[in-house]
């Protein structure tokens, strides 16, 4: 069966499409008119035989056809990208979007104040980091790679362990003078807690905590549940109640004094950060410096 040239572009200007988010931003990052944009968009439907994009006067997405195919051809497009990159004998070249699906509270505590080091080191490269709260569908979402704390998810994504931070107990000064200062975990569900709302799972996350093998759950009633990290940091720093955090990005508060480590000898549980990826051969030089640069900033973070 020849090859299809017209199919390739097709599928080229859909994957601008959906990376840029609209037809005209798409249009203007090919070089083309929105109107030739939305042609060969309609030529690849008809080739295709169904529909792929829905468009609406304010917004496109993709159907679930559209989805799917687009799952089957964006890795490909990917490896024609990565080809030529080799072919031109760039490969170690760390340039390009760098678009990262990112835990909303590794971007906003760790590695949102290094950022621009990074940019520095590398003047090639345009950074995308887009805070989601679930990793979705890399591929189809256009993204290089995702950094997400808990277990990877099952399926054909690859994961590399990147760092595994403690979970820590933590109280101002100011709520201990005020309520007292609990002796074991099991007094906890007395006092006012904070909780930490799980967006993917949509609850609260669990309390436990840990002893060498021993693992003690305990079933708090937060008084004040908040889904962002910086305002549930700044609520504890405030005398608002107890709170779980992480030690990666947080350690210096306990350092200084402003929150106080109620069970140190109960903070055995640890929370993995990982680093997926499409299931792709070789990783561009880009995204192998991005990791290289977020393993250095989480070793002075946990220095």
């Amino acid at each position: 069966m020849p090859f299809d040239g017209r199919l390739l572009s097709g599928v080229t200007v859909l994957s601008a499409v959906i990376e840029a988010g609209t037809i005209a931003r798409a249009a203007d990052a090919l070089g083309l008119t929105a109107s030739a944009v939305s042609r060969a968009i309609s030529r690849l439907e008809a080739r295709v035989g169904v529909r792929l994009l829905e468009r609406t006067t304010r917004s496109l997405s993709l159907t679930d056809e559209g989805r799917r195919f687009y799952e089957r051809v964006g890795p490909h497009l990917a490896g024609i990208e990565e080809a030529a990159t080799e072919a031109s004998g760039s490969a170690g070249i760390v340039r390009g979007r760098l678009r990262v699906n990112v835990d909303p509270f590794f971007s906003r505590i760790v590695l949102s104040s290094h950022i621009r080091t990074f940019l520095v080191q590398h003047p090639q490269v345009s950074l995308e980091l887009l805070m989601r709260d679930a990793i979705g569908d890399l591929g189809a979402g256009g993204f290089d790679l995702a950094l997400r704390f808990g277990e990877p998810p099952q399926g054909s994504l690859v994961a590399r362990k990147l760092v595994e931070t403690r979970v820590l107990t933590v109280a101002s000064p100011a709520y201990i003078a005020e309520h007292g200062r609990p002796r074991h975990p099991s007094e906890v569900p007395d006092h006012d807690c904070i909780g930490f709302y799980d967006a993917a799972n949509q609850r609260p996350f669990d309390w436990e905590f840990r002893k060498g093998k021993e693992v003690l759950p305990v079933k708090v009633s937060a008084r004040v549940l908040v889904s962002d990290v910086g305002a549930m940091l700044s609520a504890c720093v405030a005398g608002a109640g107890i709170a779980q955090i992480l030690q990666l990005g947080s350690s210096h508060l306990v350092q200084s004094g402003a929150l106080v480590n109620l069970f140190p000898e109960w903070s055995g549980e640890m929370f993995p950060l990982y680093a997926l990826f499409p299931s792709r051969q070789h990783q561009p030089a880009k995204v192998r410096s991005f990791i290289d640069f977020c393993l250095g900033v989480i070793a002075r973070e946990n220095a």
